[in-house]
């Protein structure tokens, strides 16, 4: 048994409360790499701003779990090493699918968890997220649950359709499970594809695809039902189309992938969203830096000279979500 505050981690309780009154979101941003984690934490120590490492199963699995435990020891002691005091860096399991990948991450020595129980019907969803809770409090890890579903694909995360949480269900859902966070569905959506062609506008100037606005009536209900409760959104990536073109451009094919407007964003981090998760800009502005590299370069072979790039352009997207987009630099001073 590892606990994370022997790691320098923190759970997401405190985050969370200052988020919701202080009208900012937390980042949480997905790893599997050194790079990604690098970038990560340098954005982070240069904005002071609290940061969430989020780790699918699916990238536990790349990585592996005592190689994260260490990673995430490490990320601490790096983020000290760069000159924040006190880092406030929480490590967190995303979408969990069964109690067992739960209780072994709480062992491990993750600060937080989700338990995504959102594919279950609903009694089922509640009894699975509260045994998960009733383990994790044990330990001092948050737990996150999930009502409501995001289409896309994310790692072992599929959906054709997104069905938006019903806002009847969720005092409910909390009171009965003990969970500290909800992630809802509001017409955010896992992926670079996040929303089909016929879903969207064409802008006449660029012919770029307009997404429709995220569902904030649904949001305001559930606020109004659960004040000051911390909600979070999944698949909120941007899908910056200077990254997609630059991989289009050096040989990618990404035609007509959209994401979730920075401004729908901006708006929601005001709110109760106090956690904002983006996992595919991170992924793009990698491949993007790297298909550069080789494209100008085609003789470089070190990895060092192109994840280098690509470390130096991922930390370049975070700063910029952090400071113009969830407002949470300067909050973890």
């Amino acid at each position: 048994m590892v606990n994370y505050k022997d790691l320098g981690l923190v759970n997401t309780k405190d985050m969370f409360a200052k988020a919701v009154k202080g009208g900012y979101a937390v980042p949480a941003f997905n790893f599997n790499n050194m790079e990604q984690l690098q970038a990560i934490i340098m954005a982070a120590a240069e904005t002071k701003s609290p940061v969430i490492l989020q780790v699918s199963k699916g990238a536990r699995n790349y990585a592996n779990q005592t190689l994260l435990r260490y990673m995430a020891e490490g990320a601490v002691e790096y983020a000290k090493e760069l000159g924040w005091a006190k880092p406030q860096i929480c490590l967190h399991l995303d979408h969990g699918d069964s109690f067992e990948l739960c209780k072994s991450c709480v062992d491990m020595g993750f600060s937080s968890v989700m338990i995504d129980g959102s594919s279950l019907p609903y009694d089922e969803n509640v009894a699975l997220t509260k045994k998960v809770c009733e383990y994790a409090h044990q330990h001092g890890v948050t737990v996150e649950g999930e009502l409501g579903v995001l289409a896309g694909v994310e790692d072992e995360v599929q959906a054709e359709e997104s069905h938006y949480t019903k806002p009847e269900e969720v005092i409910d859902f909390t009171s009965k499970t003990g969970v500290d966070s909800l992630a809802i569905s509001i017409g955010t959506s896992h992926g670079a594809y996040k929303f089909k062609p016929e879903q969207c506008t064409r802008d006449p100037k660029t012919g770029k695809l307009v997404p429709p606005p995220l569902a904030f009536d649904v949001l305001a209900e559930i606020e109004k039902k659960l004040p000051g409760f911390p909600i979070v959104l999944h698949g909120s990536s941007s899908v910056p189309q200077d990254e997609v073109d630059t991989i289009n451009k050096f040989g990618g094919k990404l035609p007509d992938a959209v994401g979730i407007p920075e401004e729908q964003l901006r708006q929601a981090a005001k709110s109760a969203v106090c956690k904002i998760n983006i996992d595919s800009d991170s992924r793009l502005a990698m491949t993007a830096a790297i298909r550069q590299t080789f494209a100008e370069k085609p003789g470089e072979f070190d990895p060092r000279k192109y994840l280098g790039p690509a470390r130096d352009n991922m930390k370049k997207m975070y700063m910029h979500k952090i400071i113009n987009v969830l407002g949470s630099n300067g909050k973890a001073e």
